[in-house]
């Protein structure tokens, strides 16, 4: 019988902490998805060793790689289509993705971002930027936002957040460790909302 699950993309830049969350969920059946593809921008972000362990495909998407912005834009939808791929998840990747892909997934991207958007966002600010922006402005709770991607960083419709209290004595690494544990558990939560069309999009 055909694996009737959707077939989700996940983009990372790093060590995939957020993709192994979500594969760890499919495997548990919180997320009732195929992980079928893994790209990265980066050749040696581990996030490629989680998927490569797991058995899923990779796929190394360097824009300079390639002739033109629109011939790599080109060999990334190729590579989605050939997955059959029907959705994407973001979860830390540090580029913007090609107008086209954001076009023809419409609705369907999904990003995750280390603080409570709108605050906080935009081009720059991703890791311990964010948390150290946090705690320089003095900030009595951060969080963990999931939003709908578009063309520009950080700006699609909100689909859920939880918030984080900012301690003390924290330092960015401790809100950091704080922040991603509910990360890891908020993410395969909305994204099988998304896939179930439990989200009123815009």
């Amino acid at each position: 019988m055909a694996d009737s699950r959707p077939r989700i993309a996940v983009f990372v830049s790093g060590g995939g902490s957020n993709l192994q969350s979500l594969i760890d969920a499919t495997r548990a059946g919180v997320l009732h998805a195929e992980i079928a593809l893994v790209v990265s921008n980066l050749r040696k972000a581990y996030g490629l060793q989680r998927a490569k362990d797991a058995g899923i495909d990779r796929f190394v998407y360097k824009v300079k790689k390639y002739a033109s912005p629109e011939e790599a834009s080109a060999a990334l939808q190729e590579q989605l289509r050939e997955h059959g791929i029907e959705y994407i998840a973001l979860a830390g990747y540090l580029k913007l993705l090609p107008a086209e892909v954001v076009a023809t997934f419409r609705n369907k991207i999904t990003n995750i971002h280390p603080a409570l958007l709108p605050k906080f966002g935009g081009k720059g600010m991703y890791g311990h930027h964010v948390h150290e922006a946090v705690l320089a402005a003095g900030e009595k709770e951060s969080g963990v936002t999931i939003h709908l991607v578009d063309e520009i960083y950080d700006n699609g419709q909100i689909l859920d957040q939880v918030k984080v209290p900012v301690e003390a004595e924290d330092t960015p690494e401790s809100l950091a460790s704080r922040v991603l544990k509910q990360e890891h558990r908020l993410y395969p939560r909305v994204l099988q909302k998304l896939i179930k069309g439990e989200y009123s999009v815009d």
